[in-house]
């Protein structure tokens, strides 16, 4: 990829009609967990900080486990966590980072911050428009993963900025 820059592009439509069934959830949620593995590794080919590079495939890796986890869910032999999930709201104040190969691992945690924010808003949103009590659940469930990992990301920033 000679492109300076990686832009996340997703194919999945999330218009909240197409919804059924919670098959039909999981598999939306599959599939955002598969971009952003792709991002992830798409960013780790084109980074020069070998640490980064390091960062970035770990950071793939979570998410094949988010994938691997909606998979065994879907299956019926896990369930997703209803704990409610704190907050810093460092996302809020940060700046935008555009992925280039010269961006440091402080630029990634905002990256993940904010991608794993949109998710959460995502998956907010749906369960506030879908009318299926079991569909509302599962969004709230993955609101709350995806509140979970973005907080992770925070308290990384946290430590390492203050």
């Amino acid at each position: 990829m000679d492109n300076q820059e990686v832009k996340q592009v997703s194919k999945w439509d999330y218009d909240v009609k197409k919804f059924k069934s919670i098959d039909e959830v999981l598999d939306f949620a599959i599939g955002r967990e598969i971009d952003a593995q792709s991002f992830y590794m798409k960013l780790s080919s084109i980074v020069k900080d070998d640490k980064l590079v390091r960062s970035l495939i770990d950071l793939a890796a979570e998410e094949l486990e988010h994938e691997t986890k909606l998979q065994a869910v879907r299956l019926g032999k896990a369930e997703i966590g209803t704990v409610e999930i704190g907050n810093l709201d460092i996302v809020d104040y940060a700046k935008d980072v555009v992925p280039t190969p010269q961006m440091n691992y402080i630029d990634l945690l905002v990256i993940g911050m904010k991608k794993e924010e949109t998710s959460r808003k995502l998956y907010t949103d749906l369960a506030a428009i879908v009318e299926q009590e079991t569909l509302k659940n599962l969004f709230r469930k993955l609101a709350m993963e995806e509140a979970d990992h973005k907080l992770r990301f925070e308290l990384e920033y946290d430590l390492m900025t203050f």
